[in-house]
């Protein structure tokens, strides 16, 4: 069966990326205490405008309201880059393996049931491996371990494109030879 090695990839992979939810759960804690500490400085800049800038009844310089605007700009600032972090997982490897991950659960699954050439089946089981090592492989590996080769190879746009291919072919193929039983190949 040629959608064996895709449905085991499939979960294997599936794990893996599963797995960056505990990764962006982590990085919670660090959004929690940066989410406070803007809280913090932008909440001391409210009162401030409040109170026409004035701190226990005493008029704020312009250096002193420069500072405090300052805080405030580098509380927001480490705030979303903490949150760019978790996006940055969230919608690339993440989102992206999971899906991909469990399209090659269903591609072979559906190749199991396709009664092709064997050469086109291998062919479009191995469009989905690759597009996904080679597209949210590559998120995976330039957003958590910071690969620079990653950026590289995600940059040709081989593995959406093999995604896409795959997709295009399997559903082509389907349409004329798919079996209501399993397929020996």
């Amino acid at each position: 069966m040629i959608g064996k090695k895709n449905i085991a990839f499939g979960f294997i992979y599936l794990v893996f990326t599963a797995a960056l939810g505990l990764v962006m759960v982590d990085k919670y804690e660090s959004f929690g205490a940066a989410a406070q500490e803007k809280q913090a400085s932008v909440g001391r800049l409210q009162a401030l405008q409040g109170n026409d800038f004035e701190e226990e009844l005493e008029p704020l310089s312009a250096i002193q309201i420069a500072k405090a605007n300052t805080v405030g700009i580098l509380g927001l600032n480490k705030l979303n880059n903490t949150e760019a972090e978790i996006d940055a997982i969230k919608g690339g490897p993440h989102a992206h393996g999971n899906l991909e991950a469990v399209l090659n659960i269903i591609a072979g699954l559906t190749l199991c049931f396709i009664a092709a050439a064997t050469w086109l089946k291998q062919l479009i089981s191995w469009l989905f491996i690759v597009g996904a090592v080679m597209h949210s492989g590559m998120l995976y590996l330039r957003t958590v371990f910071e690969l620079p080769i990653a950026s590289t190879l995600l940059d040709t746009g081989i593995g959406p494109f093999s995604i896409l291919i795959g997709l295009f072919l399997i559903g082509v193929v389907s349409i004329k030879n798919f079996s209501n039983k399993v397929v020996q190949d």
